[in-house]
C-alpha cells in the first residue's frame, strides 16, 4: 500500500465509509492507478516499437489490449477522489509507485507479447488482492470496480498468452 506524508483525507464527503476505510481504499486505488498507468505506457511502448514478420497482428493486438486501460485509469482516479482522497495520477507518481518492472527497449514482436503477458498478469494478480482488501475495508463499490478491472486484465492476459503458450 502507498504511504503518503499526510494520512488525512483532503476532501470531505457524506459517503458512509469510515475515514480509516476510505484512507485504506484510497491507497489501494492509487496503487492500482500507478500499475495500470504504467501498464498502459508499456503497452504503447511495445505498440510503437514492434518489429518483425508478425508486425501487423501484434501491433493491432497491443492497441486492443491498451484501449480499455485508459477508461480504467479514469475510473480508478475518480473513485479515489469520490471517497475523499486524492488521485496520484502523474507519470512520475506511476513510475514511483508501480509494481511493474521496466519494459525492455529492444524491438521485437513475440518477445514484446511475452513481456506484456507477464506484466498484465502481475497487475491482474495485484488487483485480485486489492479486491479482498477493499472488501475487508467495507467498500463493496471499490471491490466491484476492482472486480471489473480484474476481468478485463484477465482477458488481456488470455489474448497475450495465446500467442506464446500452447
Amino acid at each position: 500500500m502507498i504511504k503518503t506524508k499526510n494520512k488525512k483525507l483532503p476532501h470531505a464527503t457524506s459517503i458512509d465509509l469510515s475515514p480509516e476505510a476510505r484512507s485504506t481504499v484510497v491507497g489501494l486505488l492509487n496503487q492500482q492507478l500507478a500499475n495500470v498507468s504504467d501498464l498502459y505506457s508499456q503497452t504503447k511502448q511495445a505498440h510503437w516499437n514492434v518489429r518483425g514478420p508478425e508486425f501487423y497482428q501484434v501491433h493491432k493486438l497491443f492497441d486492443d489490449v491498451a484501449a480499455p486501460l485508459q477508461e480504467m485509469i479514469d475510473e480508478l482516479a475518480e473513485r479515489a477522489v469520490t471517497i475523499g482522497g486524492f488521485a496520484l495520477g502523474t507519470v512520475r507518481c506511476a513510475a514511483n509507485l508501480s509494481e511493474l518492472e521496466e519494459f525492455p527497449l529492444e524491438p521485437g514482436a513475440m518477445e514484446y507479447v511475452e513481456e506484456l503477458g507477464k506484466r498484465y498478469a502481475t497487475v491482474a494478480n495485484s488487483v485480485r488482492h486489492a479486491i479482498d482488501q477493499a472488501d475487508e475495508a467495507g467498500d463493496a463499490a471499490t471491490a466491484d470496480l476492482f472486480t471489473q478491472l480484474s476481468r478485463q486484465l484477465d482477458q488481456s492476459v488470455y489474448f497475450l498468452e495465446a500467442h506464446f503458450r500452447n
